[in-house]
């Protein structure tokens, strides 16, 4: 790949969301370069994609094949985990001094500095938020405690940008590293609670990009804007689990917290990320009757074996469904609201069988308050004030939208696929 120059630093800006459209009002990151579109992998999604420019590698290869999975040999489905060794494959950064801001995969990251999101949980359940702050800045001591609330669930905004954008800049100004990678994530909130794309948005994480890039500039790094996947207008949400139920094929256990999926002993269920659905499939002989099950479903576009999207990987389902461009996959497989389990009802990302855009909503704030207040006293309590209306979202993503509204790249001479991210890079420092 022809590169004009090599530098000394550079920083990347991942500003999740952004699109070669909307990049046309980002007057600090447009000034870079002439946004462009670059390709992704299958499913566009955070934890996928990420993997996918760290590496260089397909999800077949380097085996991040959605942000969550089925682990058959503990039967249990985990979404949002944050072992770097779970990235199979060398990364980017290695052999580089690097700091990690707020990226995924970041714990125990071979980076020299790094900053991610990690609550502390009591024995009691409890959950105190945190992070883990190996940038040697004292980043909550200069800015304050990371606003947790606004990174994700009914109040996520503008605020963890913000946040992540002066420590960001705080970092590379103290430690000058060779590569900085920065996430800056408030875009994807309101792009899947509102039918339409504010401009506005835009302009706020367009501020939060140009304080990382003064700070850049200030120690002669260069800059790279990239996004991950961009969000598409969606109206139809597609219940595979409550159809393989229906038919039999989906296993729950009824009890004191509501019914629970177990996947172990159910002959079909889905793992389910926005427009991507894994399909895992215990019973082998149903899978032809499954795939046909689910193709007749609204809103999905086609059922496919992994092989087909470069995601036949050992933690992929047996089929991959795909949804319609306006639909998109909700995890509930419960068939009365009544039983469903407790956690549906709370911000809960990591026992959700599935994601769950829901959490991005709340039913009462006066609910909310009260639960607040029941923390403060010192009492056990449980924040259940998400929704159980999937119709409430939306914006979703996972497919290759028209290329104009999907990811962008921001940089000299950039790639035109995310498989040739890690050599780009590495060809500027290097």
């Amino acid at each position: 790949m022809e590169r004009s120059r090599v530098t000394q630093r550079l920083c990347v800006i991942n500003v999740v969301g952004l699109t070669p459209r909307l990049a046309e009002h980002a007057p600090r990151i447009s000034a870079i370069a002439t946004p462009r579109a670059w390709r992704s992998p299958l499913p566009a999604v955070t934890c996928t994609s990420q993997a996918t420019m760290l590496t260089g590698l397909s999800p077949a290869e380097h085996g991040i094949v959605a942000n969550g999975w089925y682990y058959a040999d503990t039967q249990e489905i985990r979404f949002w985990q944050q072992a770097n060794s779970l990235i199979e494959g060398e990364k980017l950064y290695e052999g580089l001094e690097t700091a990690k801001l707020f990226w995924w995969f970041n714990q125990s990251a071979p980076v020299r500095w790094s900053v991610t999101p990690k609550p502390h949980y009591g024995s009691d359940g409890s959950k105190s938020f945190g992070i883990i702050d190996h940038t040697d800045c004292r980043l909550e001591e200069r800015l304050g405690p990371f606003p947790f609330f606004s990174f994700w669930g009914p109040g996520a905004g503008l605020a963890c940008s913000e946040w992540i954008a002066q420590a960001a800049a705080i970092t590379l100004r103290e430690n000058q590293p060779q590569l900085t990678l920065v996430y800056l994530p408030h875009l994807d909130y309101d792009y899947q609670r509102l039918p339409t794309h504010d401009l506005e948005r835009v302009r706020e994480v367009d501020r939060c990009a140009g304080e990382v890039i003064d700070a850049a500039r200030e120690v002669d790094a260069e800059v790279v804007v990239v996004s991950e996947y961009g969000l598409v207008p969606v109206t139809t949400p597609v219940m595979i689990n409550q159809a393989l139920r229906q038919r039999g094929w989906l296993t729950v256990r009824d009890g004191p917290y509501g019914e629970m999926l177990m996947p172990g002993e159910s002959r079909a269920f889905s793992v389910v990320d926005h427009q991507l659905a894994h399909i895992y499939i215990n019973d082998r002989e149903l899978t032809g009757e499954v795939q046909a099950v689910v193709e007749e479903l609204p809103g999905v576009s086609r059922v496919v074996p992994p092989e087909e999207l470069q995601l036949h990987h050992a933690r992929s389902g047996q089929l991959i469904a795909l949804a319609e461009p306006d639909a998109w996959f909700a995890y509930y497989y419960w068939l009365d609201d009544r039983r469903a389990p407790d956690f549906a009802r709370c911000v809960d990302i990591h026992r959700k069988p599935g994601y769950d855009p829901c959490e991005l909503f709340m039913t009462s704030r006066l609910r909310a308050a009260g639960r607040l207040a029941q923390k403060k006293l010192g009492l056990r309590y449980r924040m259940d004030v998400i929704p159980l209306d999937p119709t409430l979202v939306r914006g979703s993503h996972g497919l290759h939208p028209d290329p104009q509204d999907g990811p962008v790249i921001v940089g000299q001479d950039p790639p035109a696929d995310m498989l040739d991210f890690k050599a780009y890079i590495r060809a500027r420092l290097l």
